[in-house]
């Protein structure tokens, strides 16, 4: 099980990366009091949220694929997704994600004193790129930013995930173990300079279900994830998988 990164800062949040400024962010709503709900609110929000780091290697180091892992499912088209052109649009450090209506920025604050280390001293890594949740803390979306080399060992930048391995070899490294796969695909998106490889996974483990995007670019993997407890996935899937697919690197 993942250990706890999120940390809370007695610092103001640094100002959002949003080149957009007329878009209006989404409202954060914070409890001035602590009570048994809000305490499960915090609980779940935090469980769901060490479910997405620890689809990363930093918690997964070793390939986890066995003579009895059942081999990826076909790739059929993708189906069940929401038309997000209306959803706010968050713009992140090296891409942008839509964000599910009524979903609020859970961000955790920065410090201000991270980003001002002497020589020698290593800066603050940011746990979570982006974070939104639902009102009741259910349902969650963030985006985490990994260096590619800490995915693979490799001397050379990995310009697109293909240079990961195929979509079934990437799995071993976005896949937890002991994961049921409901849907993997890599999905093609035509740039400027040519096509760039998304790879996509749904899967379910520990009562939780998941869809996954993942991307490459400039030697950093940018790993969206939308969670919510299997419960919910009936009513909510289309929309968790949707604000997945969303994420672009730019």
């Amino acid at each position: 099980m993942a250990i706890l990164l999120l940390s809370l800062s007695p610092h103001p949040p640094n100002p959002p990366k949003n080149p957009n400024p007329t878009t209006p962010r989404p409202t954060i709503s914070l409890p001035t009091t602590t009570t048994p709900t809000s305490s499960k609110r915090n609980l779940i929000l935090k469980t769901t949220s060490l479910f997405l780091i620890s689809l990363t290697p930093q918690q997964y180091p070793v390939a986890h694929s066995s003579p009895e892992s059942p081999p990826l499912p076909p790739r059929p088209a993708l189906s069940g997704i929401a038309n997000t052109k209306n959803w706010f649009q968050f713009f992140g450090d090296g891409f942008a994600i839509r964000v599910p209506p009524q979903f609020q920025d859970v961000q955790e604050p920065e410090d201000y004193n991270s980003g001002l280390s002497l020589y020698g001293d290593k800066v603050k890594t940011k746990t979570f790129a982006a974070r939104f949740a639902s009102a009741d803390g259910y349902e969650v979306v963030s985006v985490v930013i990994r260096p590619s080399n800490s995915l693979k060992i490799t001397f050379l930048e990995a310009k697109d995930i293909t240079d990961l391995g195929s979509l079934k070899e990437a799995a071993k490294i976005f896949v937890p173990v002991g994961s049921t796969v409901y849907s993997a695909r890599a999905i093609k998106i035509k740039e400027e300079e040519g096509f760039r490889t998304y790879y996509f996974y749904e899967f379910g483990i520990q009562q939780q279900h998941a869809a996954l995007v993942a991307a490459v670019n400039g030697g950093k993997t940018y790993i969206a994830g939308a969670t919510a407890p299997e419960s919910k996935w009936n009513d909510d899937g289309v929309k968790l998988r949707s604000a997945a697919i969303s994420m672009t690197v730019l």
